[in-house]
């Protein structure tokens, strides 16, 4: 059963922030591993770097960008209800928050950033 609260846009933009963080911290040890590839030699970061070239992995990092956008979107919103004195716009920054995720994902899919 779904509480009301839990149908309210400001559920879904606390949703959306938990899980893009949740999903990046998934990312990084994928990350980190490829970084340390840098440090063992020209020839594994090659490797690497020849292995994201495929358009699974190219998805993937669209999908990332999105994910990190709406993250920080989503984690600004947070900081403006905590900090700023104002609270009539909550709608407008939860859109705005995942308009700006949607721009830069498309900035980045047409690689126009």
């Amino acid at each position: 059963m779904i509480r009301r609260a839990q149908r309210h846009l400001g559920f879904f933009a606390a949703l959306g922030h938990r899980l893009s963080g949740l999903f990046l911290a998934l990312f990084l040890p994928a990350h980190f591993l490829v970084l340390g590839l840098a440090l063992e030699g020209d020839a594994a970061l090659e490797g690497a770097i020849r292995w994201s070239d495929q358009p699974l992995v190219k998805m993937a990092e669209w999908g990332l960008v999105v994910l990190l956008t709406l993250h920080l979107s989503f984690g600004l919103r947070v900081l403006v209800l905590e900090f700023m004195p104002w609270r009539d716009s909550r709608k407008a920054m939860i859109g705005l928050g995942a308009a700006a995720s949607l721009v830069v994902g498309l900035l980045f899919l047409f690689n126009l950033g």
